[in-house]
């Protein structure tokens, strides 16, 4: 069922309709980006006044190292959050992919808010966790390749399913087949730790989750 549905995901994401969302979800993650570097630049320049310039232009390195790692443990959260601006365009699309008779709804904005509040603080909270296991040899790329997979799957998953049912049973579907919406997640998750091919992440999440979502409410 998850490798099914994962290899026609993979080739949903390359057609006409996707190629247009990933351009402006391409925009918008660059944008981030620049914001977010435009920022500790301006933060380095206000507080990191020293006498000598080899300090300064050391620890500016340092800080853009730093950064950078901070940007590896933040591809979930900022991944979720580039998806979740088009989700509902890209789950329409799926959705009349697999049953044109049967489209979902956009969710509620409350739910929409609660379940990215949730995501957020869980994704703060395990990739602090694995932040801290980062100088374990052998345990750090395990660790945060599980994190995220629990963590993708999951917030993938309920997005998909707020289009088809309430919040209380988003979480009575999502416990009832925990190991499959991991599973998946994981998928999303080893796609998310590849360079350059985690910009295709907020497109390949919903429509991998989509499909699961729909044959697990199968089974109920």
């Amino acid at each position: 069922m998850i490798l099914s549905s994962a290899f026609a995901a993979l080739a949903q994401i390359f057609s006409a309709p996707f190629r247009h969302v990933f351009i402006k979800t391409l925009a918008l993650t660059f944008l981030l980006l620049i914001l977010v570097f435009a920022g500790v630049e301006a933060a380095l320049a206000h507080f990191l006044v020293l006498p000598y310039h080899w300090l300064a232009t050391s620890l500016t390195v340092l800080a853009a190292i730093a950064l950078l790692v901070g940007f590896a443990f933040a591809i979930t959260p900022v991944s979720f959050l580039v998806a979740g601006f088009f989700f509902d365009e890209l789950a329409a699309i799926v959705e009349t992919e697999i049953d044109p008779a049967r489209p979902g709804k956009t969710p509620p904005l409350g739910a929409q808010i609660r379940t990215a509040i949730v995501f957020a603080a869980l994704a703060l909270a395990l990739n602090i966790v694995a932040l801290l296991l980062l100088l374990v040899p052998g345990v750090n790329a395990v660790i945060f390749l599980l994190v995220n997979a629990y963590l993708l799957g999951r917030g993938y998953f309920e997005l998909a399913a707020l289009r088809y049912r309430g919040l209380e049973d988003v979480g009575r579907l999502r416990r009832a087949h925990q190991l499959e919406i991991f599973l998946a997640g994981l998928l999303i998750a080893a796609l998310a730790a590849v360079p350059l091919a985690n910009l295709l992440t907020p497109l390949f999440g919903p429509a991998l989750m989509v499909r699961i979502h729909d044959k697990l409410a199968v089974k109920g």
